[in-house]
């Protein structure tokens, strides 16, 4: 097995409007229940390059993808959505978590390090990518002020 970098952040890419509903999102953060998983989304938001949706190449996860992904030996499928939506035992998984913010504008073929919420280092590889439905981007309003 070929040994990774403990630190790997490829470039990612994410269309406009992922980009402010999410910004929205992760500026709200530090009120919700996981204020590190909102840093860790607004950190990956300030690398992003950001593109028209129109140019937003099929291969990269944005919100409401699905997205087949390796972990050490483990694969899994999971739908990328907004925290209201996000339902663990039908994979619908939030991007305010370890596992989505770090699958957040990444295409096929990318890695990168992420901490589980118990602090371990782990790293991801995108295998797969569906794009959302037109029109569907994981939620119908995008984030909601509590």
């Amino acid at each position: 097995m070929t040994a990774v970098p403990l630190w790997l952040s490829p470039s990612i890419t994410l269309a406009k409007s992922d980009h402010q509903k999410l910004s929205y999102l992760a500026l709200a953060g530090p009120g919700s229940n996981d204020p590190e998983a909102a840093d860790d989304l607004l950190h990956e938001i300030d690398r992003a390059s950001i593109v028209d949706d129109a140019s937003l190449p099929v291969d990269v996860v944005r919100m409401g993808s699905l997205v087949r992904f390796r972990t050490g030996r483990d694969e899994r499928t999971v739908l990328l959505v907004y925290p209201a939506d996000a339902d663990i035992a039908s994979a619908r998984i939030s991007v305010l978590t370890p596992i989505g913010a770090a699958l957040i504008g990444l295409r096929v073929g990318q890695s990168i390090s992420f901490r589980t919420r118990d602090g371990r280092p782990q790293m991801l590889t995108v295998l797969r990518v569906l794009p959302p439905p037109t029109g569907d981007d994981g939620n119908d309003d995008g984030p909601r002020a509590a």
